[in-house]
C-alpha cells in the first residue's frame, strides 16, 4: 500500500475573497453549485449528510440535494431510515459538499423541519416508477435476510401499484434552515481561502475571513 502521508496536491486554480462572495450564503451556494454542474463534475448535487443519535454519536452519509428553495436545502428519504431518526430525535444537521475538480468546498450547519406534504407529494410524483415502487419495498435501514427479501417485496408492490404509485406517508422530505455556512478554495502550500458566514442577528449574515 503506497504510504498516505506521501499523497499530495497542490491547488491553484482560482481564489476567494469575502468581498467578492454575494450576500446571502445560500445564493453563494447556488452560485459555486451552478459552476459546479456547468464543469459538469461527477454528481454535483451529492452531498455528505450528518445527523447525532440520540445517544450522541454521529453518523454520516452521502445524499443527494433535490431543491434550493426560501433559503433553504431539501433532501428527501425515509423517515424511518437511521438519518430519518436521527432528524425527528435531534433537528440538527451538517452537510458538506466537495467539488475536487473545482478545488472547492462547502460546509453547511444548520436545523432540519420536514417539508409539507404537498412538497413531498409533488416531488415523489415526478420520480421514475421502479424509485416510487422502491420507496413503498424498501424498509430503509432494517435489517434483512437476504436480497430476495427486498425483490420479493418489490414484485408485491409493482402488482399492488401498476400504474399509479402513491407516496408513503413514512418518506419525504427535510428542509435545512442554515445558520453557519462556511466556503472553502484551495491554494497553494495549504494557504486555503475561507470564508465564514454567520447571522448577524439582524435579520442578515456577517462574512469573515478564517485562517486555513
Amino acid at each position: 500500500m503506497k504510504n498516505l502521508a506521501d499523497i499530495r496536491k497542490d491547488y491553484a486554480s482560482q481564489t476567494l475573497d469575502p468581498d467578492d462572495c454575494l450576500a446571502h450564503p445560500v445564493d453563494q451556494f447556488t452560485r459555486w453549485l451552478d459552476d459546479a454542474i456547468a464543469a459538469e463534475v461527477p454528481e454535483p448535487t451529492a452531498m455528505l449528510v450528518s445527523t447525532v443519535s440520540p445517544e450522541g454519536r454521529p453518523a454520516a452519509r452521502v445524499v443527494l440535494l433535490k431543491g434550493v428553495d426560501n433559503q433553504q436545502l431539501v433532501f428527501y428519504t425515509n423517515y424511518h431510515s437511521r438519518k430519518g431518526r436521527h432528524l425527528g430525535s435531534t433537528p440538527y444537521i451538517a452537510l458538506t459538499f466537495f467539488w475536487p475538480e473545482l478545488e472547492r468546498q462547502v460546509n453547511i450547519e444548520g436545523t432540519v423541519s420536514r417539508v409539507d406534504e404537498a412538497t413531498s407529494d409533488h416531488y415523489f410524483a415526478s420520480r421514475p416508477y421502479k424509485s416510487r415502487v422502491g420507496a413503498w419495498a424498501s424498509e430503509q435501514s432494517q435489517p434483512i435476510s437476504g436480497k430476495g427479501v427486498i425483490m420479493a417485496r418489490f414484485a408485491q408492490f409493482a402488482a399492488q401499484y401498476l400504474i399509479d404509485v402513491p407516496r408513503p406517508p413514512h418518506w419525504g422530505g427535510f428542509a435545512v434552515t442554515p445558520d453557519r455556512m462556511e466556503f472553502w478554495q484551495g491554494r497553494p502550500s495549504r494557504l486555503h481561502d475561507r470564508v465564514l458566514y454567520l447571522p448577524d442577528g439582524q435579520g442578515g449574515w456577517g462574512k469573515q475571513r478564517l485562517a486555513p
